[in-house]
């Protein structure tokens, strides 16, 4: 079975627990790293694990 690697706009809210209307927000202002196929708007997994890790609060020492 192949894997995916791209996620379309449901799944992508799916998988970072956001609402759809707010994913399509952040594509708007550019919020978050997406793909452009054509017409579709597609969310690399591998971009969007790297962009969660980045905005990754460190707690105080």
């Amino acid at each position: 079975m192949i894997e995916k690697r791209y996620l379309g706009i449901k799944d992508c809210a799916q998988y970072l627990g956001l609402k759809e209307n707010t994913l399509y927000t952040w594509v708007h202002m550019r919020r978050i790293p997406y793909v452009k196929m054509g017409r579709l708007v597609k969310f690399d997994i591998k971009k969007l694990d790297e962009w969660i890790k980045e905005r990754e609060v460190k707690p105080l020492e």
